[in-house]
């Protein structure tokens, strides 16, 4: 029974992992495929992580577990919003240099 709920786990954290890397690749610009990558992809690693803690069940692997998916909950974000950030300034200092020509 566990071998089934690790490959359930497995196979659809690599389901959104790869449902991640079409949106980056066929969505229009950036915004859309950050968003993309960021909420699918983490969900993606954390299902293939929460499998590999169901498949070892060592108290080593799950605490590294843990620590990955923590980890991966609190940079993602914050990475989407830098690049996002960068993108706005980017867009509004090259608006401001077509007003000037």
């Amino acid at each position: 029974m566990s071998d089934v709920l690790v490959g359930l786990f497995l196979i659809a954290g690599a389901a959104f992992v790869l449902i991640a890397a079409i949106g980056i690749v066929r969505l229009p610009d950036l915004l859309t495929r950050m968003h993309a990558s960021t909420k699918a992809g983490t969900l993606g690693a954390l299902l293939v992580l929460v499998g590999l803690a169901l498949f070892e069940g060592s108290g080593e692997v799950v605490s590294k577990v843990v620590a990955t998916i923590l980890f991966l909950l609190l940079t993602a974000p914050i990475a989407a919003h830098m690049i996002g950030r960068a993108h706005a300034r980017l867009m509004k200092s090259l608006k401001d240099e077509k007003l000037k020509d």
